[in-house]
């Protein structure tokens, strides 16, 4: 993929210091960090390196610099979901998977965004224990699942927009764990059901936040705080569908690893989707899910362009991609191999997909340019040392 015209670090170096100073009354230390992050990423204001081939002996006659390792930058994305996928990898299962969304309503976007790791968790909390609790009753599947959720806070146009992505191996564990149940419905599990259950789910845990005193009611919440006023809000979110969305199952571990690498490590924006940046506006590409996502443009100002942005800084050490059932941390050494041993007894219901990709090995980030070798680190430099060194070299260092 070639390089973007332009990065969103190059809006933040040109009105950055402006933005700042503007919004200083609600901009919190978490977004400075984020700001500043992303603009020094590949700069020598980090650092740099060089590297040499693992195979051939080649080294970098220049130094790279180094990477802010930001989970809201975007350029950093890469290496990180790489690795997280070559692990992943050896976890999947010789069987078809299937993707569910649980959505939150628009009227909770306010309450969700002030109190971000509260309503964030229960958001994980509810959805998955929709999930397992439909999935265990005998009338849908009657087996324990395996689920991995990923948290997304944005919509296409950088709006607020929290939900949830679910990756789900289709089928479950009986009971009994002495065989591997396929579901019966062509969506896995009925969408029909699945969205009450969430809704009673979740509001039933933001009742419980409500009593134990633990959200946040700012300006305009604020009447929130008065139970008379509560329950009548919490009635018009009962009163409304959820939206809780589910496609057909998309294939095996060959596929699925691809399909994991469009949700699991995205920023709210990537540099790629870039259009222009002229005269204190910016435009970037979306996908209009409501047209037959049909593809347009979009002109904002930098600063708004910056405060939606910054929508989607998650609260710190915030876990954004999680796991349930069977995939879950304490229990996928013992449940995982067993699935899979299930599924291998089941030949007429395999997959037709090979099997390497459940033990491919770790992803190489860097190839050497001489013999594709893997490259590895030999000189690290701090910013102040490779500006003494770029200073007597008089060279520029490769930022590619």
């Amino acid at each position: 993929m070639s390089r973007p015209p332009f990065e969103v670090a190059d809006i933040i170096r040109t009105i950055g210091k402006s933005f700042i100073d503007r919004n200083r009354a609600w901009l919190t230390g978490l977004h400075l960090k984020v700001l500043t992050a992303i603009e020094r990423c590949r700069t020598a204001a980090l650092g740099g390196h060089r590297d040499r081939c693992a195979r051939c002996g080649y080294e970098t006659t220049s130094y790279s610099f180094n990477s802010c390792r930001n989970r809201h930058c975007g350029k950093c994305q890469t290496n990180a979901r790489n690795q997280w996928l070559a692990a992943r990898s050896r976890e999947l299962l010789p069987a078809p998977y299937v993707h569910v969304v649980f959505t939150l309503p628009h009227q909770l976007a306010r309450l969700v965004f002030h109190n971000q790791r509260i309503l964030y968790d229960l958001l994980f909390r509810t959805s998955a224990a929709t999930l397992l609790e439909i999935a265990a009753d005998p009338k849908h599947l009657g087996a324990e699942i395996g689920c991995l959720a990923v948290l997304h806070t944005w919509g296409q146009t950088l709006q607020f927009h929290p939900h949830v992505h679910c990756v789900i191996p289709s089928g479950g564990l009986a009971p009994d764990h002495q065989q591997w149940i396929r579901p019966r419905y062509p969506f896995f599990l009925p969408v029909h059901v699945l969205s009450p259950v969430f809704r009673g789910k979740f509001l039933a845990g933001l009742k419980r936040s409500w009593r134990a005193r633990q959200l946040c009611l700012p300006g305009e919440l604020r009447p929130l705080a008065q139970e008379k006023l509560f329950r009548s809000y919490v009635r018009s979110l009962y009163r409304q569908p959820w939206v809780v969305y589910a496609k057909p199952p998309f294939g095996g571990p060959q596929h699925v690893l691809h399909y994991l690498a469009r949700y699991t490590h995205r920023v709210a924006i990537s540099n790629h989707r870039l259009v222009s940046f002229v005269d204190g506006k910016v435009t970037f590409r979306w996908k209009d899910y409501a047209h037959g996502n049909k593809k347009r443009l979009m002109t904002l100002s930098a600063e708004e362009f910056l405060r939606r942005f910054l929508l989607h800084a998650l609260p710190r050490g915030f876990v954004r991609i999680r796991s349930f059932g069977f995939l879950a941390n304490r229990r996928r050494a013992t449940l995982l191999p067993l699935c899979r041993s299930l599924l291998e007894a089941q030949p007429l219901e395999r997959t037709n997909e090979p099997t390497a990709a459940l033990t491919q090995p770790a992803a190489v980030l860097w190839r050497c340019p001489q013999c594709g070798g893997s490259m590895i680190v030999i000189n690290r430099l701090s910013a102040q040392q490779l500006h003494r060194e770029l200073a007597g070299l008089g060279a520029i260092p490769d930022t590619s």
